[in-house]
């Protein structure tokens, strides 16, 4: 049995994604390149982000095919365990193209699933 039920997971997600949001708001790419204490925040929010995606139970992700739960997971490992390969302009263009839809998505699978309510 997991540690945590599916929908807090993505509650876990939500959270994340909204602080890296938060944290980057009217900043520029220069600015988030030079802020090494920010940048390691948001990869820790990153990991966090990840980690609970790759918890989400098989079913809810199967019935929300349209969010990449995959490469979400992977960009968690690659942040945790291959670090030197980070790439901060894929950081940077992940929180400025992709957080936003992906927390649409995910507040909509809250709204709308009821696989949540029965783990």
């Amino acid at each position: 049995m997991p540690s945590r039920k599916s929908r807090l997971r993505i509650q876990d997600i939500i959270n994340a994604a909204n602080s890296i949001q938060n944290y980057t708001a009217g900043m520029t790419f220069e600015e988030f390149q030079q802020n090494e204490i920010l940048i390691k925040a948001i990869l820790y929010d990153f990991v966090i982000i990840g980690e609970a995606a790759i918890n989400v139970s098989n079913e809810v992700k199967s019935c929300s095919p349209q969010i990449p739960w995959r490469i979400i997971g992977d960009m968690r490992n690659v942040i945790a365990h291959e670090y030197f390969q980070v790439n901060l302009k894929i950081i940077w263009n992940t929180i400025q193209h992709n957080l936003p839809d992906l927390v649409t998505q995910l507040e909509e699978l809250l709204q709308a699933e009821t696989l949540l309510e029965e783990e």
